[in-house]
């Protein structure tokens, strides 16, 4: 009787899966616990968008929900999942930041490494092996499964060769958008476990389209070792398998399962009550999208790509941006759609639908791609689309694109230290995401806390969500967050200012002095800033995207040329530089670094030198 293993991944790719990877840490302790005693071959807790997501929403320091989950969960293997040289960012890192992390990472408490490149490009998966296996660590060397003409299973096996020449422990087969139909597990498996009979083989299966099930009934069948599943209240749609059916199954098949399905479901039955509350990132329909095995948009993206796509206003033309997903893929040679390519492709076909032209507008990341700093693309980009994105630039997809990054942790060190870090994984948070870190490193000194989940709903009955008022004669931007329950002094209401979250007291229906609103008065000592005017003349740039301004490159008084860059602006994950439509001076400048700007509101305006 054969044994099959089983790591249950609901705390991780389950919740990055369905809910925006926005469920808090003291939420899932009392669940990991549960888990801990179920008989797993791992738990994959951490890795992915996790990390991002802590730092930049949950205001929770990552590398303290690992201890945790690891103090939780003493008698089971603890796994992550690793991009590789991009860690757990959205570009490449140097060697030195790869090798502290992973180093940091397992005296935390992960002891497997789950580590994958979005093009399969095992160059730059090298020093995350190395260093795990020098540490001690298992190692999971994953092939990130795609369909196009050139993803063959001879170019699978291929790839493996590659991986298992470095010393991977456990051949994974990582199935992000749910495209691995049961046939081509069968063959894929089959092949993999001839080539490689020494090593394990693992599926890692997503259920967007309803195969993954099947896929892994077959894939098992043709040898495989183990699968990936999650209780089932966190199962299914663009998550996984449920574990407790895929038990039951396979004991009926024959196979020996080590795992207690009656605490695995209870694990479920405490997660009910949790995924209520974080209802508001629940947004996928409660069926399957076969529309996946055109587009290939994966399931830990599609739900955090319609919740930015409301964030533009334009939440009714993803049929139109998923269809531009399947074009811009092709021009770029078929890249699997995994963070960070899934953010590139997704980030370029919304720019390519919002502005009506293919390419006007290019994310910093897409040309990095084309020049080959995230390495070599599956199949040819055409000349075409090279010259259209890189102009006069040649790609350089001869060279590891690490080998072209100098150390980068003694300058991170210091800055970090300026900024707030206490701990050398304060130093790496840095590192990783320098504004993200430094926010979280203020928003922790002071002690604060954010509200109760349930006061940051977006919405509640008769409480507007966004409306402006007037002091002074000068209007305001306010959006609402959440409010909190009702005192002598008033309703604290939760508002964002600039992107920034606050709290401030309102008194109902109440006249004050100097200002004018139906909404009550505003006591807290927030620094309110009028709304940037409108851009009306033909040196009046805006940023073509709402999001946060990440970078300022010109001050007041500079000369520029027409094309030169201006500022950044960080949406959707990505970077997207905003260059100067003219040549002349930058005459005023609207905006600061870690503002939050729309494409009707004024950044910069520079009077030009030729009309």
């Amino acid at each position: 009787m054969r044994e099959i293993y089983i790591t249950d991944v609901s705390l991780r790719d389950g919740i990055q899966s369905l809910l925006a990877t926005r469920v808090r840490t003291e939420d899932m302790l009392p669940i990991i616990e549960v888990l801990d005693k179920c008989g797993f071959w791992s738990l994959e807790v951490w890795g992915g968008a996790t990390f991002d997501v802590c730092l930049r929403y949950l205001k929770e320091d990552p590398w303290e929900r690992l201890r945790l989950f690891k103090k939780h969960a003493p008698n089971t293997r603890l796994e992550m999942l690793l991009r590789g040289q991009n860690v757990v960012g959205y570009r490449h890192y140097a060697d030195d930041v790869v090798e502290e992390f992973v180093k940091k990472a397992y005296d935390n408490g992960i002891e497997v490494f789950r580590i994958f490149d979005a093009l399969n490009d095992t160059r730059n998966m090298r020093k995350s092996i190395e260093t795990a296996k020098k540490v001690g660590a298992l190692v999971k060397g994953v092939l990130s499964y795609t369909i196009s003409p050139v993803h063959t299973i001879e170019y699978y096996v291929n790839i493996t060769r590659e991986l298992v020449d470095m010393g991977i422990d456990i051949i994974s087969i990582k199935d992000q958008a749910g495209l691995l139909s049961p046939k081509v597990c069968y063959d894929l498996v089959k092949a993999l476990k001839s080539e490689f009979p020494n090593h394990p083989v693992h599926l890692h299966t997503q259920t967007t389209a309803d195969l993954a099930q099947m896929a892994q009934l077959k894939g098992i069948e043709a040898g495989a070792d183990m699968i990936d599943t999650v209780f089932y209240s966190l199962s299914c749609q663009t998550s996984h398998p449920p574990g407790e059916t895929m038990i039951y199954t396979l004991r009926e098949f024959g196979y020996q399962i080590k795992v207690d399905e009656k605490l695995y479901q209870k694990a479920g039955d405490m997660f009910v009550s949790v995924r209520k509350k974080y209802k508001k990132y629940d947004v996928l329909p409660p069926y399957p999208d076969v529309g996946v095995l055109l587009h290939q948009v994966p399931g830990g993206m599609i739900s955090n790509f319609i919740s930015q796509l409301k964030e533009q206003g334009m939440e009714d033309r993803l049929p139109e941006v998923l269809e531009e997903v399947v074009r811009v893929r092709k021009d770029l040679g078929y890249p699997p759609l995994v963070t960070p390519t899934s953010q590139i492709v997704g980030s370029q076909a919304f720019l390519n639908i919002l502005h009506g032209e293919r390419y006007k507008v290019v994310t910093k990341e897409t040309k990095d791609y084309v020049k080959g700093l995230y390495g070599k693309p599956p199949a040819p980009i055409s000349e075409e689309v090279i010259k259209k994105i890189l102009g006069d630039e040649k790609p350089i997809y001869h060279i590891r694109p690490a080998d072209l990054l100098p150390p980068e942790l003694p300058s991170a060190r210091e800055e970090a230290i300026k900024a707030g870090a206490k701990s050398e994984e304060d130093i790496l948070s840095y590192a990783l995401f320098p504004m993200v870190a430094k926010e979280f490193f203020e928003f922790r000194e002071k002690g604060e806390k954010l509200p109760p989940e349930e006061m940051l709903e977006e919405k509640r009955e008769n409480i507007p969500v966004e409306f402006v008022i007037t002091v002074h004669g000068e209007q305001y931007h306010v959006q609402i967050a959440g409010r909190g329950e009702p005192t002598a002094e008033g309703r604290p209401f939760f508002i964002r200012l600039d992107g920034k979250l606050e709290e401030v007291l309102l008194r109902p229906l109440k006249e004050v002095e100097g200002v004018s609103s139906p909404y009550g008065e505003i006591t807290a000592g927030t620094e309110v800033k009028p709304k940037r005017p409108k851009p009306v003349g033909i040196g009046d740039v805006a940023s073509p995207i709402s999001g946060k301004v990440v970078n300022i490159k010109v001050n007041v008084g500079d000369q520029v040329k027409e094309g030169d860059v201006l500022f950044v602006v960080e949406a959707m994950k990505m970077e997207n530089e905003v260059h100067s439509p003219v040549d002349g001076v930058v005459e005023d400048i609207f905006i600061s670094v870690g503002d939050v700007i729309n494409p009707d509101e004024m950044a910069i305006r520079i009077k030009p030198t030729k009309i």
